[in-house]
């Protein structure tokens, strides 16, 4: 039976995160929230608020929790790790200073992994102190969610490869101390078995900005998501990360943890959206009495619990099905969690909007940005389709085709069955 309970000593510190979240954090979202100043760790903001802010999450034993403790963190489980998640989720800043924001977070824990011990003292140990930024390039412009047609290659020459291609979206990338880049290395293999990860230092020879992409807010050619061209990069042969051909395998370990921690801190997102629709159903006054005693206004609220409790409990289910059975079986759990994740946020929002009204959907509040962003939730780390035909693969295998020419469901047939065993049904 999943248990989800939560430990005395840990709900003492949830307590004080929420209060420190919503006291010291989420204020920095209205002064400084851009995604250019979480990022950009140069800003005098890191130094002068961000870094003592952490230095007291370090002091509370919470940070980068979702590490092992020989990496500085707490060795948490996923349950764990869901219920901090949710609060971190009220704030865009909130992860910065908990030292798990991606895509930092995800390159930490595969460096971690699959990093020698060169690459982690070059490239792990900065990411882990808070110190640095980096980049996760992997998506090309041709390729989308198919990497079979992905066309950056990367050639061995002697004692360094030479990357050559263009890749999309490559969030952090202007500001990333470091890259992590997906490249064909054996494109006369499937694109699982030929594909490697190579390591990047900013200021490489060769790395272009071909233009600075953001998201749908942002003004063209602003934004933290670059398309980028990498015109004969030269790396290392020792900044080739984990073994010939395995990026694949590296992605996934890296793409499956950031799935389930996207939907934990979307739990908190929702939560919020449902903070703000229930103040103003109490604050707002309309022909002669509160929103809040309109039928309409009450059903909104009814579902928005409804669908935040049912999703919140999905993720947990989730969560500890990876503690207990391990990642690869909660492949199902953790795609169905991804499906969910943009579909009850951008419900959520859309109901916290129209209740707004025209205040709603100005920039004076800030659910325009969080539609969008449940938008984006449905195409990052792979599109909802491909998570939605993964959910049915893995249904089907726990069923089988009907033994007959009839739905074993069809009543006369399962009638004249039970005829031939029952002697009784004969009399009747």
């Amino acid at each position: 039976m999943a248990n989800f309970d939560i430990e005395p000593s840990f709900a003492k510190q949830l307590e004080w995160v929420r209060a420190f979240v919503a006291d010291e954090i989420e204020p920095l979202d209205v002064t400084f929230g851009t995604e250019e100043v979480i990022y950009d760790k140069s800003h005098p903001v890191h130094e002068e608020v961000i870094r003592p802010l952490q230095q007291r999450v370090r002091e509370q034993g919470l940070w980068s929790c979702h590490l092992t403790p020989e990496l500085g963190g707490q060795g948490y489980g996923q349950v764990n790790l869901a219920y901090l998640n949710e609060i971190l989720g009220r704030s865009a800043f909130a992860p910065s200073v908990f030292g798990c924001q991606a895509p930092d977070s995800g390159n930490a824990e595969i460096l971690a992994h699959y990093g020698t011990p060169a690459q982690r003292g070059e490239f792990l140990q900065p990411l882990l102190d808070g110190l640095v930024s980096s980049c996760y390039s992997m998506t090309e412009p041709q390729g989308g969610a198919d990497p079979s047609l992905f066309t950056t290659r990367a050639v061995r020459d002697g004692d360094t490869w030479v990357i050559d291609g263009e890749k999309w979206f490559s969030s952090s990338f202007e500001r990333a101390a470091f890259i992590i880049v997906m490249a064909v290395t054996d494109p006369d293999v499937s694109v699982y078995q030929g594909t490697s990860m190579f390591l990047v230092p900013a200021g490489t020879p060769g790395l272009e900005v071909i233009r600075s992409t953001g998201m749908g807010f942002d003004a063209l050619g602003a934004g933290n998501h670059p398309y980028v061209r990498y015109n004969e990069v030269r790396v290392p042969a020792e900044n080739l990360l984990g073994g010939e051909g395995q990026a694949f395998a590296i992605a996934q370990t890296r793409l499956g943890g950031g799935r389930l921690h996207h939907a934990m801190r979307t739990v908190g997102a929702v939560g919020r959206c449902l903070d703000m629709l229930c103040e103003r159903a109490l604050s707002r006054t309309t022909q002669g009495e509160l929103l809040a005693r309109k039928q309409l206004t009450q059903e909104k609220i009814s579902d928005a619990w409804i669908e935040l409790t049912q999703f919140r409990l999905q993720v947990l289910h989730a969560a500890w099905t990876v503690d207990t059975k391990g990642a690869s079986a909660a492949r199902r759990e953790i795609a169905g969690v991804k499906v969910a994740t943009p579909k009850v946020f951008h419900d959520a929002v859309m109901r916290t909007m129209q209740l707004h009204g025209a205040l709603g959907i100005s920039n004076e509040m800030p659910l325009s940005r969080m539609l969008l962003g449940s938008v984006a939730l449905g195409i990052a780390d792979g599109p909802t389709e491909v998570h939605q035909a993964t959910v049915a693969r893995q249904v089907l295998k726990d069923h089988r085709a009907a033994p007959g020419s009839w739905p074993t469901e069809h009543i006369p047939t399962r009638r004249a069955a039970a005829a031939a065993r029952f002697s009784i049904l004969e009399e009747v």
